[in-house]
C-alpha cells in the first residue's frame, strides 16, 4: 500500500483537531479525557496545574477544577497512577478513565528489577495489603516499612520503601490511589477504589494504546504508535509517519488556545518542530539570567500554527495574572493580538484574577 501523502497545514489540522483544540471546544470533561487518552499531573502550579490548564484550553471557562477530583475522588470516573515506560527515567502522574483500567494495569507489571525486589519482600507486599485492608484509604506515612531488602536507587526513590511498593502494587491492580489529602496521595486496595475490570492480555493492550495514542494525536512519528493507522509522508518532511485515516480530510475551523507546556500538541519535540515549525523548552530549571521565554511560558497556538509563548505568572496575593511578554515567533496581525488578549483576559477570569502588564 501506497503511503499517504498530506500537505503539512493538513497535517497540522489533523494533529489539532485531534487534540481537540479546534473552534469546536468539549464541553464534557470525561469525553474529553477519553479523547487525550491522559492528563498529565505536575506539581508546578505557576499559573495552575498542568491537569487544569490542559482542560481549560480545551473547554474554556466552563470548566471548574473541582469536577476533576470529583471524577477521581467520588465518581470513580478516573483514576490516578504515575507510568513509566523506561526504566532510566522517572515516573509521572496521570489521570485516565477508568473505563481503560484493563489496557494499564497487569498483573505481571513491572520490569525485572521490580519483580525480583517484590518477590524478595513478600511478607512486606503481604504487609500492606493487611495494613490497607484493616484500616485502608491510608498515608504512606501510615504504613509500616516491613521490607527486608531495600529499594535501592540513586533517584529520589532510593529506599522509599513503601511508596515503592505502593506504586508497584497500583501497576498490579492489587492497589489504588484512593484520593489527596492536599498534594499527599491516600491509598486503598483496588477492590475497594476501582469498579470491576478485566485486564486485557498484554499483547492486545499494547495494540490497542498505541491505536489510542494515534487516535489522541492524529499523526505520530511512525515509532511512538507501532502500527497504528496507516503509514504517511508529509509535505517537506523526512520523517516517517503513521496517521488516523479517521483523521484526514475533515473539516477544519481554528481558534487560539493558550497550552500547558506538557500539552500533548507540542510534547513531542521533534513532531513540533517538524511540522510547527515550533522551537519550545521548558525554561523553569534554568537559571533565570539564561532564560529565553520565561519560567513557565505558555505555547500559543493561533489556528493550525504555533505563533509564540506567553511569559506569565499568577500572582494570587496581589489578586493579578502577570503578564511579562508575549514572545512572538511570528509577527502578530491585529487580530491574532486580539485574540491572544481575550484568551489572557479568559485565563485570568477563570483564576480569579486581573490581568497586570509588566
Amino acid at each position: 500500500m501506497a503511503d499517504l501523502h498530506l500537505e503539512r497545514a493538513e497535517a497540522r489540522r489533523i494533529a489539532v483537531r485531534a487534540q481537540l483544540l479546534s473552534a469546536e471546544r468539549p464541553v464534557e470533561l470525561l469525553p474529553l479525557v477519553e479523547q487525550l487518552t491522559f492528563l498529565q499531573l505536575d506539581p508546578t502550579a505557576a499559573i495552575a496545574p498542568s491537569a487544569d490548564l490542559i482542560v481549560w484550553s480545551r473547554m474554556g471557562s466552563s470548566y471548574r477544577p473541582e469536577q476533576l477530583q470529583q471524577a477521581i475522588e467520588h465518581d470513580r470516573t478516573m483514576f490516578e497512577r504515575k507510568s513509566q515506560d523506561d526504566p532510566t527515567q522517572p515516573p509521572f502522574a496521570m489521570i485516565r478513565p477508568t473505563s481503560d483500567l484493563g489496557l494499564h494495569l497487569s498483573p505481571t507489571a513491572g520490569f525485572p528489577r521490580e519483580h525480583a525486589w517484590i518477590a524478595a519482600n513478600e511478607s512486606f507486599h503481604q504487609d500492606v495489603l493487611n495494613r490497607l485492608a484493616s484500616a485502608g484509604p491510608l498515608l504512606s506515612r501510615d504504613i509500616a516499612d516491613t521490607s527486608t531488602v531495600p529499594w535501592v536507587s540513586t533517584g529520589w526513590t532510593h529506599n522509599q520503601n513503601v511508596t515503592r511498593m505502593l506504586e508497584l502494587l497500583v501497576a498490579r491492580g492489587e492497589v489504588a490511589t484512593a484520593g489527596r489529602i492536599g498534594r499527599q496521595r491516600t491509598w486503598d486496595l483496588a477492590e475497594r477504589v476501582y469498579p470491576p475490570f478485566e485486564f486485557v492480555p498484554e499483547e492486545e493492550a499494547a495494540r490497542i494504546r498505541d491505536a489510542r495514542r494515534l487516535r489522541a494525536l492524529g499523526i505520530a512519528r511512525a515509532q511512538m504508535v507501532g502500527d497504528a493507522g496507516v503509514p504517511a509522508t508529509v509535505e517537506g518532511s523526512k520523517l516517517r509517519w503513521r496517521v488516523d485515516p479517521d483523521a484526514v480530510g475533515r473539516p477544519f475551523s481554528g481558534r487560539t488556545a493558550l497550552l500547558s507546556p506538557f500539552d500533548r500538541l507540542i510534547h513531542d519535540r521533534v513532531r513540533s518542530q517538524d511540522l510547527f515549525e515550533f522551537e519550545y523548552l521548558l525554561e523553569m530549571y534554568k537559571p533565570a539570567e539564561k532564560r529565553r521565554w520565561g519560567y513557565f511560558a505558555l505555547p500559543i497556538l493561533h489556528d493550525d500554527r504555533m505563533v509564540g509563548k506567553l511569559d506569565a505568572a499568577a500572582d494570587r496575593k496581589a489578586g493579578v495574572l502577570r503578564v511579562n511578554a508575549i514572545h512572538e515567533d511570528v509577527p502578530f496581525t491585529a487580530t491574532m493580538r486580539a485574540d491572544v488578549d481575550a484568551e489572557i483576559a479568559d485565563l485570568a477570569g477563570w483564576l480569579g484574577l486581573e490581568v497586570a502588564v509588566g
